[in-house]
């Protein structure tokens, strides 16, 4: 029979078809954002056409000081984007577009906090767990919200980062890019799991979010941080210090990466264990063979393999940090090739089997390295000023620069694009999470969508739990909600009492004129004790629109037969087996739905969301005062 306690499975066809559906009504709204940018950019050329026909040469000359040249101050005449800064911006912003791709998965919505949030956390402190079960309860109660608004608040990011190279604008993608950041770091990494026991360089530690955010800060910083060697040599000697302190973690006794298969009492070792379990990760055949030739090599030379890792870990750190530049590009072009090892035989390319968020670690850090590389040794090309008479001019005003500079009206229109599709992401999931109540979509998900019907309800006279008779035309004039509990249930009718509960709150004052009707669906134990015991066990006694009705065997199972309840006496005295059904009948006595009542695995979200579908069905039919 329905409603035995069934938990939703990350493909259910009910949230993968609402998630599809929000991501192609949310792209067309980012389609009609890119369409409208595009039109203002058409008629901002026209603009310009216009004005350079009518003024001619004089208007020419007049705008030269604003396109000239800029100076900063400092005797360097502005040039190309410092290429540190221009492949930091660009490749990370080409990561985000690919982490938003990747969120766009089909099993984001229930895989993602099921199956890489919380394991993720597991392992950590109980407050890293307490603070990311905060951000998962948000997902978990608006899955189809949370999925599609990361989707594209990621997507907006690396497009905002692509088309914004120069000034405020840019520097506010790299702001955005750093403060997004930590919040996945936080809420989606468990911090990386620097807190957990056996964190590793190796499986990602101190996690890919935190790198993004690196980079974020680097594109943020001002231009003039780029004219000298200080940023990239300071980042590569960070850089370098984190290999040296990673390669000591490596080598560190008791956390079992010395050991390879199961020997003389220990356990697998702990790459070992790691990868076997992502060669488990669906996968295409030849990625897995190569996971499986590595997990046997290292079963027979575990130890050796260590060794390794942590003499290049070390090595690598030192020739990083040692500011020569032959012996840092050496150990940058080592360090690259270590880092795609890794990235391929132990984090197996981070982003497949459905719930893959990102490529993990290894490839944001080897682009670190490269751009702080960049950063220390391919400088951006000084030209000294002669020390004339300088002319000051008037700053420009942004209309003047949009109409004298195509190229900067362009970026800005296009940055300002990148921002709507954030902001089509972001402001949904800022009001979700502030909502307490879970998307009535996790019910539909967990019983189908509710039965629209419209025949006149079975009439019923039972006594409720006060031994008062009721009848359905006693209650002509509210809306009625009938369910059927087994009072001595203490599986799912529990949890449907308090969903009703729930969904009486959320009508607030409405709720007068709504009347909440449980029956009894057990013919062992029906008596008027029983639901009475039933109402103080569930804090239902207060509940002042609450009736709990029994009856006579017959005038029960006359009931349920008219209502569809199918009830079974189980052998052995267990439980009694029932259908968990709802029917919301309107004022005038016609039954307007039928929904399945089943709780689900009865979470606090699915409680949450079945109250909300109840209630936003009956909300509508309560007649006006």
């Amino acid at each position: 029979m329905p409603g035995m306690g069934t938990a939703l499975q990350a493909d259910n066809a009910t949230i993968v078809a609402a998630f599809r559906s929000a991501l192609l009504h949310q792209g067309l709204v980012a389609l009609v954002i890119v369409a409208a940018l595009l039109l203002a950019w058409n008629a901002m050329r026209a603009l310009q056409l216009r004005r350079a026909v009518g003024a001619g040469t004089a208007a020419r000359g007049a705008t030269g000081d604003v396109t000239a040249r800029a100076t900063s101050g400092t005797g360097v005449i502005d040039g190309p984007e410092p290429s540190a800064r221009r492949f930091l911006r660009v490749a990370f912003g080409l990561l985000w577009v690919l982490d938003g791709v990747l969120q766009a998965q089909v099993a984001m919505p229930l895989g993602l906090p099921t199956q890489v949030i919380q394991p993720a956390a597991a392992a950590s402190p109980g407050w890293v767990q307490h603070l990311v079960n905060a951000g998962v309860t948000i997902w978990s109660s608006h899955p189809i919200t949370s999925a599609a608004a990361t989707v594209w608040i990621q997507v907006g990011i690396g497009v905002w980062l692509l088309v914004a190279p120069r000034g405020n604008w840019s520097r506010g993608a790299g702001l955005v890019t750093a403060g997004w950041g930590v919040l996945v770091w936080i809420f989606g990494e468990a911090f990386g799991g620097i807190f957990a026991p056996g964190a590793s360089w190796m499986f990602g530690a101190p996690g890919a979010a935190l790198l993004y955010v690196v980079a974020g800060l680097a594109v943020a910083a001002p231009e003039r941080s780029y004219s000298t060697a200080r940023l990239g040599r300071w980042a590569l000697a960070a850089c370098g210090t984190f290999f040296v302190g990673m390669s000591v973690l490596q080598a560190w006794p008791g956390r079992g990466f010395w050991r390879g298969a199961a020997s003389g009492g220990h356990r697998v070792g702990t790459l070992l264990a790691m990868v076997r379990g992502m060669e488990a990760t669906p996968q295409p055949h030849v990625l897995a063979s190569l996971l499986s030739s590595f997990a046997s090599f290292d079963s027979d030379h575990g130890f050796a393999v260590n060794l390794v890792v942590v003499l290049l870990l070390a090595a690598v750190g030192a020739g990083l940090a040692s500011g020569r530049e032959p012996v840092v590009r050496a150990s940058l072009a080592v360090a690259v090739l270590f880092l795609l090892a890794d990235w391929v035989f132990v984090e197996d390319l981070g982003f497949l089997g459905g719930v893959g968020t990102d490529p993990n670690s290894m490839v944001p850090l080897a682009l670190l390295l490269v751009g702080g590389y960049f950063a220390s040794y391919r400088l951006p090309l000084r030209v000294e000023e002669t020390p004339p008479v300088v002319v000051p001019i008037r700053a420009a005003s942004l209309r003047e620069r949009i109409v004298a500079r195509p190229a900067y009206a362009f970026r800005a229109l296009a940055a300002l694009g990148a921002i709507g599709v954030a902001l089509l992401g972001a402001a949904p999931m800022a009001a979700a999470s502030l909502d307490s109540t879970a998307s009535p979509i996790l019910a539909e998900a967990t019983d189908g969508t509710p039965n629209s019907t419209d025949f006149p309800a079975p009439a019923f006279r039972l006594v409720d739990q006060y031994d008062q008779p009721v009848s359905l035309a006693s209650l002509r004039g509210k809306v009625v909600v009938v369910t059927f509990l087994d009072p001595v249930c203490t599986s799912d009718c529990p949890v449907i009492a308090q969903e009703l509960r729930e969904a009486d709150q959320m009508l607030g004052a409405a709720g007068r004129r709504v009347e909440i009707v449980a029956i009894v669906e057990n013919p062992l134990y029906r008596s008027v004790a029983f639901t009475r015991a039933f109402d103080r066990a569930e804090g239902l006694v207060h509940l002042g629109n609450w009736l709990y009705l029994t009856g006579s065997l017959p005038a029960l199972e006359r009931t349920w037969n008219q209502y569809g309840i199918q009830v079974a006496v189980e052998p052995g005295g267990s439980m009694i087996a029932h259908s968990d059904l709802a029917y919301v009948i309107d004022a005038s006595g016609t039954t307007r739905y039928a929904l399945d009542s089943n709780p689900g695995a009865g979470s606090s979200a699915t409680r949450s969301s079945f109250a909300g579908l109840l209630t936003s069905l009956v909300r509508p039919l309560i007649p006006r005062a």
